[in-house]
């Protein structure tokens, strides 16, 4: 099942190390199958405020975005970027083939019922 990281980082001041960061990144996602879905894109917010930026990296699986993260190659680039931009930054899975959320609506009523 894919998996994801995804950030939300604050607009930050232009800044070399931002720059060195965006260059060598890409490199360490090869070992864990991972690839930029959304980087640098416009946004259109509809609901509530949005600042800053979004980022979104798919990667196969929940062990191969962890082993990413953790990975000495990402941890040593991380500084450049986070001593510059502050952000949220979470790995999550994605839903399986064939999700259906009425499922998820059904055990939501069933549990409201129960009360």
């Amino acid at each position: 099942m894919t998996a994801y990281a995804v950030a939300h980082l604050r607009e930050a001041a232009p800044h070399p190390e931002i720059a060195e960061y965006i260059e060598r990144v890409t490199a360490t996602f090869a070992p864990y199958g991972g690839r930029f879905l959304v980087h640098g894109a416009q946004r259109e917010v509809k609901e509530g405020e949005w600042a800053g930026d979004v980022v979104i990296i798919g990667f196969p699986g929940i062990t191969e975005a962890r082993a990413w993260w953790d990975s000495p190659a990402y941890r040593e680039i991380a500084p450049l970027r986070s001593r510059h931009i502050a952000g949220d930054i979470i790995l999550v899975d994605g839903v399986p083939e064939g999700y259906d959320p009425a499922t998820t609506a059904k055990t939501l009523r069933e549990a409201l019922a129960a009360e």
